[in-house]
């Protein structure tokens, strides 16, 4: 079966952020539209999702802002959840997208508020 051009980008950096990994970190995975941003942190061992954080919270949706500034609050939002689950070091998992613009605004917000990476 043949792969897209996502899917090769996406398993890509997926690969290499797994074979650097291991257990003391956790995988903090972005997902974003041209609407919305989203974040989860993930133990890849477990196969779980510890904490996840989107644009699309009840809270977060309600504020009228642009969308530079809403993923500014969602970093904050996905920061503070890590440190109440005593989250500290995590691998940035930018997926398909190139780190800049609102990725980096993401990431920059996340080292402001505690997260390492």
């Amino acid at each position: 079966m043949k792969l897209s051009t996502v899917d090769r980008k996406r398993y890509r950096v997926r690969k290499k952020i797994k074979k650097v990994s291991s257990g003391d970190r956790f995988r903090l995975s972005v997902s974003r539209s041209s609407k919305n941003i989203s974040a989860q942190i993930i133990d890849d061992i477990n196969k779980v999702t510890l904490v996840t954080s989107s644009s699309l919270e009840k809270e977060i949706k309600l504020q009228k802002k642009t969308k530079t500034e809403i993923s500014a609050i969602v970093a904050e939002n996905l920061a503070k959840k890590a440190q109440e689950k005593k989250i500290k070091k995590v691998y940035f998992d930018r997926g398909i997208y190139k780190y800049h613009g609102r990725v980096k605004i993401f990431a920059e917000t996340l080292r402001k508020n505690g997260l390492e990476f």
